[in-house]
């Protein structure tokens, strides 16, 4: 009786097992159940559950035909199976027990025919994929028109109202372009929740049967479009290295502000917006979600960098310096989300790249600093600058420089990755190109060295030495005003300036002595040896010097008013109590020959008022 007991349990757990299905833990569940009344009881069950395995060659082919049945009706079906809740539930039933099958019976594979069974299983589970592969590409699509896209970027993008005009794509239709935002505070949901939540559904099963690849190609293969319409709206154009190498440098300066506008865009709300569905839709499955995002991006990632590469590229010009370090900084600005978006294995490349260019980017600059001490150094002599005054080479280069450190911090950044290889003999000071200054400060000061070593040659063209200390003067003045007024200032600091405003001294000094010298000398005579018509002739001598260099350096032109007034002040100061002292003796004269009235031209007064009119200049010396 004992023994018939048992036979009738193990029927019944033979019974439960056929009923349930079969899974790879299904046999060990229900013994546990079973041990729980009597130990014995399960070492009965596994003999004979062991002896008589109910997944079989037939048990696998009337499931097989089953599933077959159910799937084959949806695979055919000319209708969106999503189109129907019940329809897609159903669907994913039979999906779920295809899966489960053939992982199940797979342990048995060695079996001939099961293996067999299993080829015919495998092939309907590729016709499911290949449906669901469709149906999950056409919710993708379907989900982007139903929700409304164009509201939300004109939400969060801010985009060209309908009046506004737009560009062109390829096929001749107008894309909106988009106004500049200031807030990247955003994220975009580019598609519905139900949605998502169907699409995930549809992840889950193809991940779970290998065809995890084929979704992500589906799903980038769709967000892809979206992403090129935004760049397209942002005003990026899609252009090749070559192509970019080829703009007008006008042209080129308006794409990089349509650049820096699109590449923000794109990596502080796009591209995470863009992370964040595909982690959504791929929940659960991170190396899907990766290699999802990776090709939905990767285009659009390319072209941004690709246009930054050609900047990095084309010509070392010095005026190209300001819009280029704008890319610079650009990219530099965004390597933190370039390291956060692109931080998977699918996208590192992406994010080296990025790094490499900005880099680059970094070489360009330093190159073009160099194109300008060569600019400098190649300046030509030519004409002699009238009046003496400000060269244009001087205003060029010190404009240029204050404009460039107005990025000081960029700058310096630069400079600070170039050093002289360890052991290198290289003097840069002594004009070797191929070493650039460590220190954006010494860098500066090297510059300010050749334009004043260009300018000294530039001086010898005057064939007066007191103009050639005139022009020197303006110049170097000039330059130091251009330092204090700037952050050139800060980087070369005090000593620097106090030691160019010796230099400016030294100019002062050298002109008056050879403008002024031989006058004074004229009327530096010993009192002893004044005779009357000595005295007369040296004040027509003195005269004559005098009114020669009034002439003369009336066309001469100081620019700086506080300068100017410091030289008359000092001609005057010099010269006026000499020229009192000379006619304060003639006055006292007994002789009538000699009266002050018969040789005296100018009062004090008058010496003065003519120095006062000095360096005024012409009109075309004139700052």
């Amino acid at each position: 009786m004992a023994e018939n007991g048992e036979q009738k349990l193990i029927a019944v757990a033979r019974h439960i097992a056929n009923t349930l299905g079969h899974t790879d833990t299904m046999t060990d569940d229900i013994l546990k159940i079973f041990s729980n009344f009597d130990g014995r009881l399960r070492e009965k069950l596994t003999e004979k559950l062991s002896d008589e395995d109910p997944r079989d060659c037939a048990t696998l082919e009337h499931t097989l035909k089953s599933l077959d049945r159910q799937i084959s009706r949806y695979v055919a079906s000319d209708q969106l199976i999503w189109s129907d809740s019940a329809d897609s539930s159903s669907f994913l039933d039979s999906v779920d027990q295809l899966i489960s099958a053939i992982r199940d019976w797979n342990q048995l594979a060695d079996d001939k025919n099961i293996a067999t069974c299993l080829d015919r299983a495998e092939d309907l589970l590729q016709q499911s994929m290949f449906r669901l592969e469709d149906e999950f590409r056409s919710l993708v699509e379907r989900g982007a028109e139903s929700f409304d896209l164009t509201h939300s970027e004109s939400t969060h993008l801010d985009s060209a109202d309908e009046d506004e005009s737009g560009e062109e794509d390829g096929d001749g239709n107008e894309i909106p372009v988009a106004h500049p935002i200031t807030d990247y505070n955003i994220i975009i949901d580019a598609l519905p929740a139900g949605t998502i939540g169907d699409l995930q559904e549809i992840a889950k099963r193809m991940v779970a049967a290998g065809y995890g690849k084929e979704c992500s190609h589906a799903y980038s293969a769709c967000r892809r479009e979206f992403l090129e319409e935004s760049l397209a709206r942002l005003g990026l154009q899609k252009l090749s290295i070559d192509e970019v190498q080829k703009l007008q440098w006008t042209q080129l300066e308006d794409e990089i502000e349509k650049w820096i506008k699109a590449i923000n865009v794109a990596l502080r709300i796009l591209f995470p917006s863009e992370r964040r569905l595909c982690d959504r839709v791929f929940l659960g499955f991170s190396s899907a979600a990766d290699l999802s995002f990776m090709e939905v991006c990767r285009g659009s990632t390319i072209q941004l960098l690709n246009f930054a590469d050609a900047v990095a590229i084309g010509s070392r010009a010095p005026e190209r310096l300001f819009k280029v370090l704008d890319v610079y900084e650009t990219v530099r600005d965004l390597l933190p989300e370039f390291e956060l978006i692109f931080s998977d294995q699918y996208c590192i490349t992406l994010r080296n790249e990025a790094v490499t260019i900005w880099k680059r980017l970094g070489e360009v600059i330093r190159g073009i600093f160099m194109e300008l001490e060569n600019l400098i150094r190649r300046d030509p002599a030519k004409a002699a600058v009238p009046g003496g005054g400000l060269h244009p080479i001087t205003r060029y280069v010190m404009n240029y420089l204050r404009a460039a450190c107005r990025s000081r911090q960029s700058l310096e950044q630069i400079f600070g990755e170039s050093i002289a290889p360890p052991g290198s003999n290289v003097d840069y000071r002594k004009g070797d190109d191929r070493v650039l200054s460590s220190s954006l400060a010494v860098q500066m000061e090297w510059i300010m060295e050749l334009l004043e070593s260009n300018l000294e040659a530039k001086s010898k063209i005057y064939r007066e030495s007191a103009l050639c200390s005139v022009f020197m003067m303006n110049n170097v003045k000039y330059i130091v005003q251009k330092v204090k007024d700037s952050e050139l200032g800060t980087l070369l600091g005090n000593d620097w300036i106090k030691k160019h405003n010796a230099k400016i001294r030294q100019y002062h000094v050298n002109y008056q002595r050879s403008s002024w010298g031989k006058v004074l000398g004229v009327l530096k005579v010993d009192n002893n040896s004044l005779s009357p018509n000595g005295a007369s002739k040296s004040l027509k001598l003195f005269y004559s010097y005098f009114e020669e260099i009034c002439k003369t350096q009336s066309s001469w032109v100081i620019f700086d008013e506080q300068l100017r007034d410091d030289l008359r002040n000092s001609v005057s100061g010099t010269l006026s109590p000499a020229y009192g002292k000379f006619i304060g003796r003639l006055q006292n004269a007994p002789d009538p020959a000699n009266h002050p009235d018969r040789h005296i031209k100018y009062s004090v007064e008058d010496i003065v008022a003519r120095i006062n009119k000095l360096f005024q200049g012409s009109d075309s010396s004139r700052r």
